[in-house]
């Protein structure tokens, strides 16, 4: 996907490092850096979330934009912020991420000079592993591995993400709006991650830790600055 993202990140390397999506601004009262609303405002399709059975926090992550502003996908947080600072216990974090992609058919790049590929279920699911990578990967390993660790599972990542028909995944019948829907599951090490389709319009990836893949459900959000509050 040809994406730029709106906010900027620490790379791993950096021990005060964010979790993915947190961006530079102002701290809120969980500790993260906020993220402004505007990009999200900014989308031309319905941004989704876990639904209201979900009566934990909220909080903004990231928007990706094409060449032109033009925003391709994003992310919406539950629970708690994941983080991967030094001293932090990881194996207690518990929070969900769901990734709202539009559906979009093959059609020619911003400049002319070539096409962008459709977006799928697989889109999905790529940016859900991605995000599970950069929220969990192991704060304790030495930093000359951290890049070849990161380059091998972002790589195995995309992988499973292009098969999913494979014995990676298995198939879990989730509610988005309240209507029974498929979606592809697999577990990792450090997580778990969806990969469905909300109507016709959106694709749904979510990714998490210590919140059950399996009583989670899905549902549009109907004002976005909820999320910002």
């Amino acid at each position: 996907m040809d994406t730029t993202s709106r906010v900027e990140e620490k790379g791993p390397d950096d021990p005060g490092a964010a979790g993915a999506g947190e961006a530079t601004g102002a701290r809120d009262g969980f500790g993260t850096r906020r993220v402004e609303v505007d990009g999200y405002l900014m989308a031309s399709f319905p941004w989704y979330g876990l639904d209201e059975a979900f009566s934990g926090p909220r909080w903004l992550m990231e928007v990706g934009t094409g060449s032109d502003g033009t925003v391709e996908h994003g992310s919406t947080g539950h629970g708690e912020p994941p983080t991967l600072k030094v001293g932090a216990d990881h194996d207690k974090q518990r929070f969900a991420v769901v990734v709202t992609v539009p559906n979009r058919p093959l059609r020619a790049s911003p400049d002319g000079a070539g096409v962008l590929e459709a977006t799928s279920v697989s889109s999905a699911a790529w940016l859900a592993g991605s995000g599970l990578l950069t929220s969990t990967w192991p704060a304790r390993m030495e930093r000359a591995l951290r890049d070849d660790w990161l380059e091998q599972q972002t790589a195995a990542a995309w992988e499973l993400a292009d098969d999913l028909e494979g014995p990676s995944w298995s198939m879990l019948t989730l509610p988005v709006d309240g209507v029974p829907t498929p979606f592809r599951h697999r577990r990792t090490e450090y997580g778990w991650v969806l990969a469905g389709s909300a109507r016709e319009s959106v694709h749904i990836g979510a990714y998490g830790r210590g919140m059950s893949a399996y009583g989670v459900g899905f549902s549009v959000i109907k004002d976005i600055t909820e999320y910002d509050a």
